[in-house]
């Protein structure tokens, strides 16, 4: 710990990691709060929506449950079993890969892009709103920094 990090800090914080982490965990969940918000909406989970935004974005060939898994926002320790609930509801379908007829693929449906289309418009807006105050400058620099905190 150096003399700078050892000042008092602003909140009571001890260090500068300390307010940094705090600060990113408290914004982080105010977030999610609301993208949660939205999906209860739509009678998802806000991991159910993670993984249709994935097979949106893999679109039309989709992904095996395990780069599902990979690519997720919030980690699952079941993703198989989230998979079945939105196939369930028609919104994810499985096939077989045609490279290995072993492995098998999630695909989103026409109902899962129709849900999310109408997801969109709100979800959208959340992040509009959210980081309204940033300008686009700090956004990238906000992205950026995120990713540096990713391995």
């Amino acid at each position: 710990m150096t003399v700078r990090d050892r000042i008092v800090l602003p909140h009571g914080f001890k260090t500068r990691d300390a307010e940094a982490w705090v600060s990113l965990v408290v914004a982080a969940d105010h977030l999610t709060q609301g993208a949660e918000e939205i999906c209860e909406r739509f009678e998802l989970t806000a991991v159910q929506f993670n993984v249709l935004r994935i097979l949106r974005g893999a679109e039309p060939g989709g992904h095996p449950r395990g780069e599902v898994a990979r690519r997720c926002v919030h980690r699952s320790p079941d993703i198989t079993r989230l998979i079945d609930r939105l196939v369930r509801r028609r919104l994810v379908e499985r096939v077989r890969s045609p490279e290995d007829g072993r492995l098998s693929v999630a695909r989103i449906t026409r109902a899962g892009l129709a849900l999310l289309d109408r997801m969109d418009p709100a979800m959208n807006e959340l992040m509009r709103q959210s980081l309204a105050p940033l300008s686009t400058a700090e956004k990238r620099e906000l992205a950026r920094l995120c990713d540096a905190l990713v391995p």
